[in-house]
């Protein structure tokens, strides 16, 4: 029995002592797992590393067209010149997508309360390419060259600068006073400047055959390095970048433009590997190129408007004077069937006048889906008789609502006009179609008032200001470019007061109003905006779309963003878990 009891003393005392263990234990396992949790944090953590642009690189782009003479006086007429231009050489100011006006050679200008006096300051760092510094001697010599018969400029645009007048107030600093308020006058102050230390004993009428043409010196990102030519033809021309340039240099060093008759040779020539861009894709290359696994497809609005006049003062057509008449008949067009099927998606859906991504564009006007039973629905309050058996004319008073749509006599224009005209046979309008050239549909038609409705294009290029007095101002009715003659006060005196009005905000409420009573009153039928699409290798990294072109050489707008080459920024280092 003793030997029992002290058998379960100690089995008792054993039990005590793995009591008091299994706590320390557990103190000492909770320590470990701390120790390493501290120990893991010592170690180096590893940071992603992002690639960040840098300078180098050589981006070669097929152009489409071919090479004129490299001078912005001379380049009115040829793409593919401006292009190049684009990057040699640099206006007083630019506009962004939006249409407003941003600092370029000029840091700085501003106007007076009236609107008739502009002060333009020079960057102090601004230099030619030669390294001569810009003044405002080279911006009033660019001016008289620009009024001169040796440049390309249209006659209006040389007539209006010929009524401003240029003062020089010192080197950087120059003045314009106009004869009256402009708002839209920004629009003439980007033209490319010419540097008249090179210039200045150059006859105006002598400037066509100009060595300089060849052989440019500018202001922009990129200066000029040499052509390249090929049996005898210039074939291309290389670019280097500016490194005195007054903004921040690009970062491909190199720009190659090689010339390319048209976008089918320009997009074979990518396939090939012989450029990374490709300056125009038409439809007869762009399916292939959206398949294209390394090429970036951009499209972006140009500045053009597709859409049908009515003449509102042909006695033959006094129906077109009802607003309800015009309302049904744009109900009756299937615009979208026309941008995806005939335009192959290279178009968008217009509403008004005023161009999409315009800062004056204002997206809540009445929008008009196609709607062919609606259509009728408003002919049919119009008085107009729909037959019960079907039919495709409809009779009020003795009157037939028929007409007839002059177009131009191209394939597209063709399509498009068939389908209007089968679209309008559907609500029993019937149409005749004409085809003529666009010359003539210009000059023997729309100029003459002679025709009921017109199938056209009004194209805006290189005038980013929304201004639309031109073509919709009664006073520009008789002569002018109002070719539906529409005569609305209301309408007109918006349009005129913000043409005179340099303050944004106010004259975006103006143009707001105007393209209300433009979407109600409809004195045409706005069809559609066309696009423009380019390519870019998938490598050319910082590639930005801009939405909206107002010139096709916006596409370049943005290149100084563009790179090639990368490099690392960032380095593995240890993150210490409290402060030293």
């Amino acid at each position: 029995m003793p030997r029992h009891k002290g058998a379960a003393a100690a089995f008792l005392y054993f039990q005590n002592i793995m009591k008091r263990l299994r706590w320390q234990i557990l103190v000492v396992a909770v320590t470990i797992v701390i120790v390493a949790l501290l120990l893991l944090s010592q170690q180096p953590v590893s940071i992603p590393i992002l690639p960040e642009a840098a300078p180098g690189g050589i981006y070669t782009e097929a152009l489409v067209g071919s090479m004129g003479r490299l001078n912005p006086m001379l380049d009115w007429n040829n793409s593919a010149d401006r292009d190049v231009n684009r990057l040699i050489f640099s206006g007083l100011i630019r506009f962004d997508s939006h249409g407003l006006p941003q600092p370029d050679l000029a840091e700085a200008w501003g106007n007076s309360p009236d609107g008739t006096l502009y002060n333009f300051s020079i960057r102090p760092n601004a230099t030619w390419h030669d390294g001569q510094p810009v003044t405002s001697d080279d911006v009033i010599f660019t001016i008289e060259m620009l009024k001169s018969a040796g440049s390309l400029f249209p006659q209006d645009i040389k007539d209006m600068w010929s009524q401003i007048e240029v003062k020089r107030v010192d080197d950087k600093t120059l003045q314009f006073k106009l004869p009256e308020p402009f708002a839209p006058f920004l629009d003439y102050a980007t033209f490319g400047v010419l540097p008249k230390h090179l210039l200045e004993t150059m006859p105006a009428d002598q400037l066509a055959t100009a060595e300089f043409n060849l052989k440019p010196i500018g202001t922009g990102p990129y200066k000029f390095n040499q052509l390249m030519t090929s049996g005898g033809q210039i074939s291309g021309v290389v670019l280097v970048v500016n490194e005195d340039y007054y903004l921040p240099k690009p970062f491909i060093e190199q720009v190659v433009f090689r010339y390319y008759p048209d976008s089918a040779s320009a997009f074979d020539a990518y396939q090939q590997g012989e450029v990374l861009g490709v300056s125009r894709l038409t439809n007869d290359a762009l399916t292939q190129a959206l398949a294209e696994p390394t090429l970036s497809v951009y499209s972006s609005r140009l500045p053009q408007l597709g859409l049908v006049f009515l003449n509102l003062n042909n006695p033959g057509v006094q129906f077109l004077q009802s607003e309800k008449i015009r309302q049904a008949l744009l109900l009756g067009v299937n615009r979208n069937n026309i941008v995806s099927h005939i335009m192959q998606g290279q178009a968008i859906v217009a509403d008004g006048p005023i161009l999409t991504g315009s800062w004056a564009y204002y997206n809540e006007i009445h929008h008009y889906d196609y709607d062919p039973d609606a259509a009728m629905v408003l002919l049919k309050d119009e008085g107009f008789v729909i037959p019960a058996g079907g039919g495709d004319v409809r009779a009020k008073d003795g009157q037939f609502l028929t007409f007839t749509l002059v177009h131009p006599d191209d394939t597209l224009h063709t399509q498009i006009a068939q389908n209007i005209q089968a679209g309008w046979a559907l609500i029993g309008v019937k149409i005749d179609l004409q085809s003529v050239t666009y010359d003539s549909l210009e000059k023997d038609f729309l100029t003459t008032r002679n025709y009921q409705a017109a199938l056209a294009d009004l194209n805006t290029a290189r005038t980013p200001d929304p201004d639309p007095y031109l073509f919709w101002h009664q006073s520009e009715a008789t002569g002018g470019q109002n070719y539906s003659q529409w005569d609305n006060r209301t309408a007109s005196e918006f349009i005129e007061t913000a043409r005179t009005e340099t303050d944004f905000e106010t004259r975006a409420r103006l143009y707001r109003n105007f393209q209300v009573v433009f979407a109600k009153e409809l004195p045409s039928l706005p069809l559609y905006y066309p696009v423009y699409s380019y390519g870019v290798d998938a490598q050319v990294q910082g590639v930005q779309v801009a939405s909206t072109m107002y010139d096709i050489s916006d596409r370049l707008a943005l290149i100084a963003e563009w790179y090639l080459v990368t490099r690392r920024t960032l380095e593995q280092t240890p993150v210490p878990t409290t402060a030293p």
